[in-house]
């Protein structure tokens, strides 16, 4: 248990980031069922993206936490601009 608590401790400003790319997957995958895109691809590409996250979150926290609001801004704003992409794209707009 305390193992875990100091995990939080360490990750402490990276919550926001955390709860951010759970929702940009969350957008990226509506994203490829309404553009008709393989479920299995889409699957074995979202593992890889997962994996990727899981190797940078480990090796880059160290580096990244000086840098944690930056971040933060950066990929709400990502997933500003990707949630307005695939609201415009299912309403034909794009």
């Amino acid at each position: 248990m305390v193992i875990f608590m100091d995990i939080i401790k360490d990750c402490k400003g990276f919550w926001g980031l955390l709860v951010f790319g759970n929702i940009e997957n969350l957008i990226l995958a509506s994203q490829g069922a309404t553009a008709s895109v393989n479920p299995v691809i889409l699957l074995i590409l979202s593992l890889i993206c997962v994996v990727i996250w899981l190797v940078m979150g480990i090796y880059g926290t160290k580096l990244a936490i000086k840098y944690a609001d930056e971040i933060e801004i950066i990929g709400g704003l990502a997933i500003i601009i990707l949630g307005l992409q695939s609201m415009l794209s299912a309403m034909g707009i794009i």
